[in-house]
């Protein structure tokens, strides 16, 4: 039932080491910096159906891309934070917005699960280089 009502009243998700849902933790691999980019772009580039890259920055570590609109559902900005953790381990953590003031039906919250899971699978993450998360990726709060 609460996953029902969230779907009708929120618009966003993000991830958080502290977050209820596992897959909404966002990510820690022991993989090297550049190869989590360069796969985070390829999928945020279209390698995931709908999705476009608006602008990306490697020396700050963000990727923002919208995934385009379907029938019914709104358009989603996605923002993609990349950067190195406090033991110089590679930490994702995403926010996705739709550009509705209504529920998204949840969109947000299945389009940052997916990218995960497609980010684990491009980069052949076995469980041995996906970490457990120990903080927010650099402490930020996204808006």
């Amino acid at each position: 039932m609460k996953a029902i009502l969230d779907g009708l009243t929120h618009n966003q998700a993000f991830t958080s080491p502290e977050a209820d849902d596992p897959r909404l933790r966002g990510r820690t691999y022991a993989i090297p910096f550049e190869t989590v980019w360069q796969g985070s772009v390829g999928l945020g580039g279209g390698g995931l159906h709908g999705w476009s890259i608006e602008s990306a920055d490697d020396q700050q570590g963000i990727i923002q891309a919208a995934v385009r609109a379907r029938l019914l559902a709104p358009e989603v900005v996605v923002r993609i934070d990349i950067g190195l953790d406090e033991n110089a381990q590679t930490r994702v953590d995403l926010s996705a917005t739709a550009r509705t003031e209504r529920g998204d039906f949840g969109r947000s919250r299945r389009l940052v699960r997916s990218f995960l899971e497609r980010l684990d699978r491009k980069l052949g993450a076995d469980p041995s280089q996906i970490l457990e998360p120990q903080s927010p990726h650099l402490g930020q709060k996204w808006s």
